[in-house]
């Protein structure tokens, strides 16, 4: 219990990302995810306030930190703004796969096994159905920016995320405070971008406490308590529990669409948790 109840905080964290994206997909890209990892990175300021050596990475590690963050928000937000979310959101669980398919070519030493190429396919599978059902007409209309490019974004926030976890195990260890540095420097450099490129927007008190809820759970505390589990616990049995996100962040977006479950939802949704667990539990 010490090691499942944070694995489910950050977990219960991380499926909200995609409904507050949703909620605030109007917003400019760069506006958005500059807010939301500069409040994101707050929770770690106290630990670099008591002891400046929280934030003391290399700078490549800096570097794949803001690689990671800012490019997987980034282009998640720009997914669930151009793409129907449902169906972008799961293209965007693909992630664990890419870890498994990626990791022979990023990480010395490790190969693939028959069953991590079956895994691929059926994850692919599960992606192409998710597409092609939202390009038949199963998703709702009256969106005109919506189109099959959105789930171009989607499928590099997978990959993003995927070569950053995987290459963080090529950089120096490095403590979980440093994500707040991250964050901070990504937000820093994002809100930068909305200044130079973006028309300026002002924000309403709701979306302004929608913002600071996604960075500061999502985007913030789930770090922590996803630390705190890994270091706690069997990262076995919490890797198996991290499969509840893409369900439980599915369930809520469409409940927060008023969207039906459909067939091509359930069933894109099943074929890649499938790939998943098989990918991941393979040796």
């Amino acid at each position: 219990m010490p090691s499942i109840l944070p694995a489910l905080v950050a977990i219960a964290l991380w499926a909200t990302l995609a409904s507050l994206g949703t909620a605030l997909s109007h917003l400019p890209p760069f506006l958005l995810t500059g807010l939301a990892l500069v409040f994101g990175s707050m929770p770690s300021w106290p630990l670099v306030l008591r002891d400046r050596r929280a934030w003391t990475v290399p700078p490549r590690t800096l570097a794949l930190g803001i690689y990671g963050l800012f490019g997987f928000h980034f282009l998640l937000f720009i997914a669930l703004r151009h793409a129907p979310p449902v169906e972008a959101n799961l293209v965007n669980y693909l992630w664990p796969l890419f870890m498994v398919v990626l990791a022979p070519i990023l990480l010395p030493g490790v190969s693939l096994r028959a069953a991590h190429v079956a895994a691929a396919l059926l994850g692919f599978a599960g992606a192409a159905i998710a597409i092609l059902g939202a390009r038949a007409g199963d998703s709702p209309a009256g969106n005109a920016s919506w189109g099959l490019w959105g789930f171009l974004p989607a499928l590099g926030s997978a990959f993003v995320w995927a070569s950053y976890s995987l290459w963080t195990k090529r950089v120096a260890a490095f403590p979980t405070s440093a994500v707040g540095l991250f964050g901070l420097v990504s937000g820093l450099l994002s809100l930068a971008c909305h200044a130079v490129l973006e028309a300026s927007t002002a924000l309403s008190v709701q979306e302004w406490l929608l913002v600071a809820l996604c960075g500061l759970g999502p985007l913030g505390a789930a770090f922590f308590a996803w630390d705190i589990a890994l270091k706690r616990g069997d990262a076995r049995r919490i890797g198996i529990l991290s499969y509840l996100t893409p369900l439980g962040s599915t369930a809520l977006l469409l409940t927060a669409t008023g969207r039906p479950l459909t067939w091509t939802i359930a069933l894109a949704a099943s074929l890649i948790l499938a790939a998943a667990i098989i990918g991941t539990r393979t040796r």
